[in-house]
């Protein structure tokens, strides 16, 4: 067997691994959302995006359907994880951390930042999966919140491979 299939081999049994960890976590964290979701539980409907300074032959798709959820620990520390279909009319999947530290809290307003990983791009051969499609993201975020509904502003940063650019996102959220 060759190295290159090799990799590919080792590549193809972590991201099957990734996915049953991420399953399996979910099927736990929903018997014990009583206990996790201390600071509340979100749901988020991701709606559009809004593209900086695009490739004018590029066309990408601004309207951006999906569902998300947010787990807060407590005030400053949730779980989150969706789908949505991507501005590359593909559909993508996330999961990660969202960190919004007390100090960055004024009335309505809060800002945070999202990491995790993020299907459905073109990452290059440092990408997971097939066809190298599963990548990390790390992405500030400003959150608006009155009682129970809200909105994210998601900034993405670019990904080269897929002449992606920086790129807004814009969802609504709804407090249970």
């Amino acid at each position: 067997m060759h190295l290159r299939q090799i990799s590919k081999n080792i590549r193809k049994h972590i991201g099957h691994t990734l996915f049953a960890l991420v399953a399996g976590f979910a099927g736990t964290s929903a018997a014990h959302a009583g206990n996790w979701c201390e600071g509340g539980v979100w749901v988020d409907a991701m709606l559009g995006s809004y593209h900086i300074n695009p490739d004018p032959d590029k066309h990408f798709e601004q309207f951006n359907p999906g569902l998300g959820v947010e787990c807060w620990l407590n005030n400053q520390w949730a779980l989150t994880a969706g789908g949505f279909r991507n501005s590359l009319r593909r559909p993508s999947y996330y999961g990660g951390g969202v960190w919004s530290p007390d100090f960055l809290h004024w009335g309505i307003v809060r800002i945070a930042a999202m990491g995790g990983v993020i299907s459905g791009y073109n990452y290059g051969n440092w990408g997971l999966g097939r066809d190298h499609t599963i990548g990390p993201v790390l992405a500030p975020l400003i959150m608006v919140e009155y009682k129970r509904v809200g909105a994210n502003f998601i900034v993405i940063p670019p990904i080269p491979s897929d002449d992606l650019p920086f790129t807004i996102g814009f969802q609504v959220k709804v407090k249970f």
